[in-house]
């Protein structure tokens, strides 16, 4: 296996040898980009032998404002049939509802601004180490009404020697979505207030929404999670305080309690506190890459996305686990929460969840979100 390559592993040489596959012209001119119509499939890189994708770049522009829904990103790797990582495109690199935002963190990012922001597009990086031992394929596939009017891309890689590979874990990365949750604080009930919600109790963990479940030995390397606050309790508009809970090896198979890892409150798990009070900024491990207001009558309404990284504080397992959140204390919110999980793992993987057709994966209207949060904050049913 290659030597790690944090700032120390930059002194020690290599036998890996350097590739890139990308868009380029190759005409020699400067239409560096690929259409992808819609319904199809583009495989942007096919892989041979031993090796590790240390970058991936991808920018698009469709005229479809939620292509970063309809477009997928898939990855496989040794040959499997099944990929190892499928998500929305926007939300793998790390920002969810359809939107681009300017967020730097160490293993993703997207850079933006000025004229993209206004086209909603944006340079897209993944750092995370991507290895396979025998070959790699990653595709890009068009599910809007719209054709990706250009599809740019950077596959950055070493070709290792044959038996590098051989005990690296592989990576993985699943998108799910609720929509909405099932809150347990039912509106339509006289006094579903902030008082009712905290006397709320939760002792098993089981209405939490679900960011991973996984089989195998490896480890959780993070997430982000996107939520749309339609459903505020009323008289209090935060949507937070659901707890971080993780099941892992024996602790799951008997479903004990409490579980193996417990948090005290969303923010908390996304490394901030009292909500989250700057709104969005950018950390290496942990932020807020899409923000709301968090002042005025309309504080915490509108789409956010939050992201953790455990990068020096990996989750470890070695037979199994099951990472959740409650979504709003004792699970009271019935919120649209929709992530993407990340990690690490032996194959063969569990079979993912189908993903949800390209409909089912739209965000809600900006428009008709603000309404239900301003309905709901009033106590209207």
């Amino acid at each position: 296996m290659e030597p790690g390559r944090g700032l120390d592993g930059l002194i020690y040489p290599s036998q890996a040898r350097s590739r890139r596959v990308s868009s380029w012209d190759r005409s020699g001119g400067n239409v560096d980009a690929v259409p992808v119509a819609p319904g199809q499939t583009v495989e942007i890189a096919a892989l041979t032998g031993a090796g590790c994708i240390r970058h991936l770049w991808l920018t698009a522009f469709c005229d479809d404002p939620n292509y970063l829904r309809t477009t997928v990103l898939r990855c496989y790797w040794d040959g499997e049939a099944r990929p190892s990582v499928e998500v929305p495109l926007g939300d793998f690199f790390g920002v969810g509802h359809s939107r681009v935002s300017h967020y730097i963190s160490l293993p993703l990012n997207m850079v933006t601004g000025t004229w993209s922001l206004q086209i909603n597009a944006a340079a897209m990086n993944c750092f995370f180490p991507l290895p396979f031992g025998t070959g790699a394929r990653l595709t890009v596939q068009n599910e809007s009404a719209q054709p990706l009017k250009s599809l740019y891309y950077y596959v950055d890689y070493e070709e290792w020697d044959q038996d590098a590979a051989q005990d690296t874990l592989r990576f993985h990365a699943q998108w799910r979505r609720e929509n909405p949750t099932h809150g347990t604080l039912d509106r339509r009930t006289p006094g579903a207030d902030l008082a009712r919600a905290n006397a709320a109790r939760n002792l098993d963990g089981r209405d939490n929404y679900v960011l991973l479940e996984a089989q195998g030995r490896g480890h959780y390397v993070g997430c982000n999670l996107s939520i749309d606050n339609i459903d505020p309790i009323p008289g209090f508009a935060w949507f937070g305080e659901g707890d971080d809970m993780i099941w892992i090896d024996e602790d799951l198979e008997t479903r004990s309690w409490p579980p193996t890892l417990h948090g005290t409150g969303t923010e908390d798990y996304f490394g901030s506190a009292w909500g989250f009070p700057t709104g969005q900024y950018s950390g290496p491990c942990h932020g807020v890459s899409l923000a709301g207001p968090v002042t005025g009558d309309d504080a915490w309404s509108g789409q956010w996305t939050a992201y953790r990284f455990h990068l020096a504080d990996p989750i470890h397992f070695q037979r199994c686990i099951l990472v959740t959140i409650e979504h709003g204390h004792a699970n009271c919110h019935s919120n649209d929460y929709s992530s993407t999980a990340y990690w690490y793992q032996t194959e063969p993987h569990l079979p993912f969840p189908p993903l949800p057709a390209a409909a089912e994966r739209l965000p809600r209207p900006a428009e008709d979100s603000l309404r239900r949060f301003r309905q709901a904050l009033r106590g209207e049913r």
